[in-house]
C-alpha cells in the first residue's frame, strides 16, 4: 500500500476531483452522478471522480491510498461509498477546485474499485468555513485497488449530508449510453468542422473584398495580397480582364512608376520599358538582380526623390459567423511580420540579422537595408527610384496576371500618398477592356 496524498487539502464549494484526461476541464456535477444510487463520489463521467465534502471552504483532512487488493473497512468512518473507476491516461491526479493544486496518484490505466470514506460531514457543513488555526472538522479517505467494474453502492450512511447527496444522485436521469455518448461527440465534431469551414469561407471573402478569388488568383505568385489591401475590387477586375489587358496594366504601372520617380528618361530604363512593350527579355543591367541595384546606385542621373508611404484605406475588421463563435474555437493571431524597405526588397526573404559587411574596394555606393518588426514607421520616406525599378522588373514577369499585380503594387508604393491617381488609370484600362 502507498499513500500519494496524506495530510490536509484545501476545498472550495465543498468539492475536489480526480482527473486523468489532460484535455478535460473536469467533470460536470450532474454528469458525474447521473445513474448512480449513491452520492459523495461521482464516477459516471469517464476518467474523472467528483468528491464532495461537508466543509464549504477551508482545509480538510484527506488521505489517498493505493492498494493491491481490497483493504478492510475501518468502522470509525461514518459515511462510505464505493464506485468503479478507470483512468483514461497514466496521469491521474487529485485536483483542487479551480486547478489551485494537484497531486499525482500514480494509477495505471486499468480498472479500479474506489472507496470514499468520510467523517464529520454534518459538523463541517454547519461550520461552512474553516479558518487558519481552527480545529479540523471533517476527514476523508480515498482508496483504490484493482477490481473489475461493478455498480456503485453506499456501504454506510450516518450524516444528513451523505443522505442529501445520495438522494440527489438517485433523482438524476440516467446517463447516456456509450453509443449515445459517442454519437453526441460525433455530432459535436461535425458541428465544429462545419463552423470552421464557414469561418474559413467568411474570412476568405473578407480578405478578398467580398468575392471569392478565382483559381488563378489563388495560384498566382507575387504581391496579390498587397494590392488587395489597397483595392480588392481592382484585383478581381485585373484577373477578369485577361492576359492582353493584364500586360497593358503591367506596362502602364511600370511606365508611370518610372515617370513618377524620374527614371523614364534614363537610357537603360527607357530600353527596358521598350523591351516590356515589345515583350522581349529585359536588357542589361535589368536582366540580373545583383546588377540592377549597382546600376541604380552608380548612375549619377538617378534623382534623389522620396515620397510619403502609401497607406491603404481602413476597412471594417473581420467578424466571425455566429455559428463559429458558438463553438468557441480559438482564433489564431497573426505574428509580427518583417517588412523590408529599400533596394533589397527583391531578395529579402530568408535574410537573418548579421553584422553589416565591409564595403568592397572599388564597389559603387553603399546600399542600405532597413528592417522593422510590425508595420513600418509611416513617417519614414520611401525612395521612389528604388520602388519604381521593382515595378519595371515585375512588369516583365512571364505570367501576365503576376506581372500586372507586381507592377501595380510597386507603382502604388512609388506614388506613395498619391497612389489613388495611379489606380484610377489602371481602372480605366480595365474598364476600357469591357467597352
Amino acid at each position: 500500500m502507498r499513500r500519494p496524498v496524506e495530510g490536509e487539502v484545501h476545498v472550495h464549494y465543498g468539492q475536489l476531483y480526480v482527473e486523468s484526461d489532460p484535455d478535460s476541464y473536469g467533470p460536470d456535477l450532474a454528469e458525474a452522478f447521473a445513474g448512480q444510487s449513491s452520492g459523495l463520489c461521482g464516477a459516471a463521467s469517464p476518467g474523472t471522480l467528483w468528491l464532495s465534502t461537508g466543509l464549504h471552504t477551508g482545509d480538510v483532512g484527506f488521505t489517498v491510498e493505493v492498494h493491491d487488493e481490497a483493504p478492510p473497512l475501518e468502522p470509525s468512518w461514518e459515511d462510505v461509498v464505493e464506485v468503479s473507476f478507470r483512468p483514461v491516461s497514466g496521469n491521474a491526479e487529485l485536483v483542487l477546485w479551480g486547478g489551485d493544486g494537484s497531486w499525482e496518484l500514480g494509477l495505471a490505466e486499468t480498472d479500479y474499485r474506489v472507496r470514499y470514506c468520510a467523517t464529520g460531514m454534518d459538523a463541517a457543513h454547519e461550520g461552512d468555513t474553516r479558518l487558519d488555526g481552527e480545529p479540523r472538522l471533517d476527514c476523508y479517505l480515498l482508496q483504490f485497488w484493482p477490481a473489475p467494474p461493478a455498480p456503485d453502492r453506499f456501504v454506510k450512511q450516518t450524516s444528513a449530508m451523505a443522505a442529501y447527496w445520495h438522494d440527489y444522485a438517485r433523482r438524476l436521469p440516467p446517463p447516456p449510453t456509450p453509443a449515445e455518448r459517442a454519437e453526441a461527440l460525433r455530432q459535436a465534431r461535425l458541428a465544429e468542422e462545419a463552423a470552421e469551414t464557414e469561418r474559413a469561407l467568411a474570412c476568405e471573402l473578407w480578405e478578398w473584398g467580398g468575392r471569392p478569388p478565382s483559381q488563378a488568383l489563388r495560384d498566382v505568385d507575387g504581391n496579390v495580397r498587397g494590392v488587395l489591401d489597397f483595392d480588392a475590387a481592382l484585383v478581381h477586375a485585373i484577373d477578369a480582364a485577361g492576359p492582353e489587358v493584364q500586360r497593358a496594366v503591367a506596362l502602364l504601372a511600370a511606365r508611370r512608376a518610372c515617370e513618377e520617380a524620374g527614371l523614364a528618361e534614363l537610357d537603360w530604363i527607357a530600353a527596358a520599358l521598350t523591351a516590356v512593350t515589345e515583350r522581349r527579355p529585359l536588357p542589361p543591367p535589368l536582366d540580373a538582380e545583383d546588377r540592377v541595384w549597382q546600376a541604380l546606385a552608380a548612375d549619377p542621373r538617378v534623382p534623389d526623390r522620396t515620397v510619403g508611404r502609401a497607406v491603404p484605406p481602413e476597412r471594417p475588421p473581420f467578424q466571425a459567423p455566429r455559428a463559429w463563435e458558438e463553438v468557441s474555437l480559438p482564433i489564431p493571431e497573426a505574428g509580427p511580420t518583417a517588412l523590408i524597405v529599400g533596394p533589397a526588397t527583391a531578395w529579402a526573404q530568408g535574410l537573418t540579422p548579421t553584422e553589416p559587411p565591409a564595403p568592397e574596394a572599388g564597389a559603387g555606393a553603399e546600399r542600405i537595408l532597413s528592417a522593422t518588426i510590425g508595420e513600418p514607421d509611416r513617417s519614414l520616406p520611401v525612395s521612389q527610384p528604388h520602388m519604381a525599378v521593382p515595378a519595371l522588373l515585375g512588369a516583365a514577369a512571364p505570367d501576365p496576371l503576376q506581372a500586372a499585380l507586381d507592377a501595380v503594387y510597386a507603382g502604388i508604393h512609388t506614388y506613395g500618398e498619391a497612389y489613388p491617381s495611379l489606380l484610377r488609370e489602371v481602372w480605366s484600362v480595365c474598364d476600357g477592356s469591357r467597352s
